[in-house]
């Protein structure tokens, strides 16, 4: 019995589709560990550094923490899998009007051009959240290790850097991150979050995956130890 033309394409399409499909590990597994810790640390650090008192003490600790996750993802920018790489996500002005515009150029699997400028920002205000937090003194219940090497003027700008200006920088990047990421669910259609977890991206054509061996998750053991 033959199916009616409509249904014998509908069914030729969707092998199509289906056979055309693609698997790449787009982000390895050093990738998707440092972000979600960098994400629990940076929880952490807005709670105990909003309760005050002897919790600060674990604020100081969720700092070296952050601090340590952030000195290796520097050294993993450069180490990591092909898509973990600042090379890969490195986008001239040219290239960001055009995604502003609209106008479609080379896929990518990694960041695009606006997640790569909110990546770089949000490096940049974290290490220098972290960076202040070394030399502030709040004068009841915390004073950074590296305070005593600098003057007073030093410590109060950093203290107020720290305690205003940076963290509303990065809650406002965090709060960015996240209505992008819903953005991009409910409108675009695309899901950000799933392939932060199992590494892999589902495509429609062959495209470079990244590294993600025991060899290179070693390696990055190796880099975040250092």
């Amino acid at each position: 019995m033959k199916l009616p033309a409509a249904t014998r394409i509908h069914v030729s399409d969707t092998l199509s589709t289906e056979n055309f499909m693609h698997t790449v590990r787009v982000w390895d597994l050093p990738t998707r560990l440092f972000h979600w810790s960098l994400a629990v640390c940076v929880v952490g650090l807005v709670v105990t550094g909003n309760v005050g008192g002897n919790w600060m003490n674990g604020h100081e600790w969720l700092g070296y923490a952050v601090f340590t996750l952030l000195l290796f993802r520097l050294v993993w920018g450069f180490a990591g899998g092909h898509w973990s790489r600042f090379s890969a996500f490195l986008y001239g002005p040219g290239s960001i009007v055009a995604y502003l515009r609209g106008v479609n150029g080379q896929p990518q699997l990694g960041h695009n051009p606006l997640g790569a400028l909110a990546v770089f920002a949000l490096l940049g205000v974290l290490l220098a959240q972290v960076g202040s937090g070394l030399f502030a003194d709040d004068e009841i219940a915390f004073a950074g290790p590296l305070v005593a090497l600098v003057s007073g003027e030093w410590v109060s700008r950093a203290t107020s850097y720290h305690k205003d200006l940076g963290k509303f920088m990065l809650l406002g990047l965090v709060a960015l991150h996240l209505l992008a990421i819903a953005y991009y669910r409910l409108v675009r259609k695309a899901r950000l979050v799933g392939p932060m977890i199992s590494g892999d991206k589902l495509v429609d054509a062959p495209a470079i995956g990244s590294a993600d061996s025991t060899g290179t998750r070693l390696l990055a053991l190796g880099v975040l130890a250092l």
